[in-house]
């Protein structure tokens, strides 16, 4: 769990940050998932875009990547949403 401090700092190393993936009408399914976790692990902090297709509302869409990946919901402004998890090989981020 992220602090608020910590949340607000995430935040702002992600606005130089584009985002990499994309949800859309297929939802949030196990190939998803998948790309997601490797990004995580990757990159630690990333950005993902919900289309106005996808069924979910973004923070639905934030909180069901989330809980498939084990990474926490850094925010969701728009139709963004921010994503972090803690890199075992390839840490980056001091919190």
């Amino acid at each position: 769990m992220l602090t608020s401090k910590q949340r607000a700092y995430l935040r702002g190393l992600a606005n130089s940050e584009s985002a990499i993936l994309q949800v859309g009408k297929g939802g949030i399914g196990e190939n998803l998932a998948k790309t997601v976790s490797d990004a995580l692990e990757a990159r630690e902090l990333i950005k993902i875009t919900v289309l106005e297709n996808c069924m979910e509302t973004p923070k639905e869409a934030a909180n069901a990547i989330a809980d498939a990946t084990g990474a926490d919901v850094v925010g969701v402004i728009g139709r963004k949403v921010i994503l972090y998890r803690e890199s075992v090989n390839n840490k980056k981020i001091e919190l």
